[in-house]
């Protein structure tokens, strides 16, 4: 009799197979930490068979799509090197990172109850899994979003589409999604209401936002988080 796959299991069948060689609008271009660093898959396995190694079903946060010094450098969601180092408990030989959004969303965790607490009930991913890029005015590459021009959402939203039913299928609560951000939602919804993949979504402020405009106030936001995510 085969052995049901858990959680971490399909977490990381779905990273090691993730590749974008779709066409891409100029001046635009995708980072995938697993396939140009090496030892992400391996961290991402000790990270993943650590908090996730259970049948359970999960909440599903969704963000947009990962910064560079978080997802994009360690391969797990709103973590960066220094984060998964002393708080999760899972050292590498990654250069040392941090990611504005992580700095919220490990705080708020640890008002959760932790990291056992939190990543056993709620499973975090993007609407597009991989960093994105363009161009900048003054040279190299810097981080955007999916959304930041609509060329860029058409080129994407078949994968983006591909991608959610996958993780659908991992065994989340498809009752709600928990959306981060604004725009994030409205690009959500619309897929949400063709694909009908979830119930209903609840919108959450996205974490970046918090920690650069609203920072006096993220202990209600925090509080905010957890309200929702614990109902």
């Amino acid at each position: 009799m085969k052995v049901k796959s858990t959680f971490a299991e399909k977490v990381l069948d779905f990273h090691a197979g993730l590749h974008y060689d779709r066409p891409l609008p100029a001046g635009f271009g995708v980072l995938n930490p697993i396939q140009e660093t090496k030892g992400v898959l391996d961290l991402m396995g000790r990270f993943y068979r650590k908090f996730y190694n259970d049948h359970k079903t999960r909440k599903f946060i969704i963000g947009i799509n990962p910064g560079r010094h978080g997802a994009g450098t360690t391969g797990i969601p709103f973590t960066d090197s220094k984060r998964l180092k002393t708080l999760c408990g899972i050292t590498s030989e990654l250069p040392s990172t941090h990611e504005v959004s992580a700095h919220f969303i490990y705080d708020m965790i640890a008002a959760y109850g932790g990291v056992k607490a939190f990543y056993g009930d709620v499973y975090i991913q993007s609407m597009f899994p991989l960093a994105l890029v363009r161009e900048g005015s003054k040279g190299g590459w810097v981080n955007c979003n999916y959304y930041d021009d609509p060329r860029l959402v058409e080129a994407l939203e078949p994968y983006m589409v591909e991608k959610l039913k996958e993780q659908v299928a991992f065994g989340v609560d498809q009752s709600t999604a928990y959306i981060l951000g604004k725009k994030n939602a409205k690009y959500f919804e619309r897929v949400n209401k063709r694909e009908k993949l979830f119930d209903k979504m609840v919108i959450l402020p996205h974490p970046r936002y918090i920690q650069q405009y609203r920072s006096k106030d993220k202990a209600v936001f925090i509080n905010e988080y957890i309200e929702v995510l614990k109902r």
